[in-house]
């Protein structure tokens, strides 16, 4: 039997007991849901950091270039698409700025020197451009025409010899076989032939349109060279008038930079062209390979083509050689050729274009792999240009002037430095007459000439033309101080 807990002890304890469970209660009760919330959104990672925030600085970074980079590549896709879309306008347009830029100079002599009119100066060197590219392409041709049909039939001899020795020589072959395997050759093209015809027809209909397009391309090309060469210079000033006045300026000398830069490309590109062109034409020349001159051509136009054009076009060189002197010939001309790929490639590329284009032979490579993969071998012929102007541009645009003599430049393209306000506001006012124009000189980016002063009310009111700098009307800045000043002497 248990000993029984005296009742004074059990109080007590129970009063003890009972004290603190009241002290536990008390506490609990003063503790409402509402602190327990605020504590929880006082926490220090969600009052003071957000989503945003907690992402990395870097990542934050990557992922603004990311998207930045995105919408451009695809501005530049849209851009592309629209361009092949468009291509029988924009090509044409394309290879009249890279006559423009070539031409230029000869039409801004004529004006100088001889004293023509930029109409009439336009008209004669588009009449001397296209009188040489005819004369190359004619003699051509002609050449072409004249010595194909025997080096066709040295072809045809060259296939036959080559089937005899199939079956004369160390292979032995039965003759039964290459005879049936001949026979089964000329049957097979002739059941395509016959089960192809539509094909063949709509073929047919195709390169008639190609040869319209053709035409179409080159008059529209004609077209927009001679007035590039006449005014060239008041079509920019319009394209100038149509962006923000705050943008104007950079635009506009950004430009200047990108179209002395185009320049200095083409005629670069055409030095080289002419060196390859010649290396290879000779040495086809020296071993007695028909059509030299068509090669030779061949070459030069090829070679628009940077790094790769050359031997490409010079590979028709090695089959000439091959089919008509033979084998011995054949390896020499091949030779010939990879010795003036790489004069090419080791001297005159890094020589000549690092001086006119501040472009590395690497990405000048990438980029005609790059564009002619999009756009063929329009792509490749007009990549690099079109990188060239954009890199000088873009290096303006970010600070760094690659040419800054042109900052001073009074004959520079596209108007002396500082007169880009008054030229705008006289091309606002200037009538389109053949002599009265913003900068009578005046033929593109490219061209020199005086620009035109800012209108007058007084000659606004009137609904008169505005003078030029430089003419009659309006004399030279500095001409009224300087004959003060001489008065004053006397």
């Amino acid at each position: 039997m248990n000993p029984r807990v005296p009742h004074s002890g059990r109080g007590r304890f129970g009063e003890l007991f009972d004290r603190l469970s009241a002290s536990r209660s008390e506490d609990h009760d003063d503790f409402r849901a509402e602190e327990a919330v605020r504590f929880l959104d006082q926490s220090p990672m969600r009052a003071q950091a957000d989503a945003a925030s907690l992402v990395s600085w870097p990542l934050r970074v990557a992922s603004a270039w990311s998207w930045r980079v995105l919408m451009v590549v695809a501005a530049a896709a849209v851009a592309a698409w629209g361009a092949m879309q468009l291509s029988v306008v924009v090509l044409p347009v394309a290879i009249a700025l890279l006559f423009t830029v070539l031409l230029e100079p000869l039409v801004a002599f004529l004006v100088r020197r001889v004293h023509l009119s930029r109409t009439a100066a336009a008209a004669v060197g588009l009449l001397i451009a296209l009188a040489v590219v005819v004369g190359l392409v004619t003699q051509a041709a002609a050449s072409l025409f004249r010595q194909f049909p025997d080096l066709l039939a040295k072809a045809t001899d060259g296939l036959e010899k080559a089937f005899d020795w199939l079956k004369t020589g160390p292979l032995a072959l039965d003759t039964a076989a290459v005879d049936k395997a001949l026979d089964g050759l000329q049957d097979e093209m002739t059941k395509f032939l016959q089960s192809n015809s539509s094909v063949l027809a709509s073929g047919a209909l195709s390169v008639t349109s190609s040869l319209i397009s053709i035409i179409t391309g080159s008059l529209i090309m004609l077209f927009c060279l001679f007035f590039f060469l006449k005014e060239g210079r008041r079509i920019w000033l319009w394209v100038v008038r149509l962006m923000p006045a705050p943008a104007r300026g950079p635009a506009h000398e950004s430009a200047i930079r990108g179209w002395v830069t185009l320049g200095g490309y083409v005629r670069t590109q055409i030095k080289v062209a002419a060196i390859d062109a010649a290396g290879i034409g000779l040495g086809a020349f020296a071993l007695g390979v028909p059509m030299a001159l068509p090669i030779t051509i061949l070459v030069f136009f090829g070679s628009f083509i940077p790094i790769v054009g050359a031997f490409v076009s010079g590979s028709v060189a090695v089959l000439v050689a091959l089919v008509d002197q033979g084998p011995t010939k054949g390896i020499i001309m091949l030779v010939i050729i990879l010795a003036v790929q790489q004069l090419e490639g080791n001297v005159l590329q890094p020589w000549l274009m690092s001086n006119a284009v501040s472009l590395h032979p690497v990405a000048v490579l990438l980029v005609v792999a790059g564009a002619g993969s999009v756009a063929g071998i329009v792509g490749a012929v007009f990549g690099v240009p079109i990188a060239a102007f954009l890199n000088a541009t873009f290096l303006y645009l970010h600070g760094y002037d690659g040419i800054p003599g042109l900052a001073t430049k009074a004959d520079r393209p596209g108007g002396p430095p500082g007169m880009l306000d008054s030229m705008v506001a006289a091309s606002y006012t200037t009538p389109a007459g053949p002599e009265k124009q913003v900068g009578r000189d005046e033929g593109g980016p490219g061209a020199e000439g005086a620009p035109g002063r800012a209108p007058t009310g007084t000659d606004a009111e009137r609904g008169r033309p505005e003078p030029v700098l430089g003419t009659p009307d309006v004399p030279p800045p500095g001409a009224g101080e300087a004959e003060s000043e001489s008065e004053g002497r006397d």
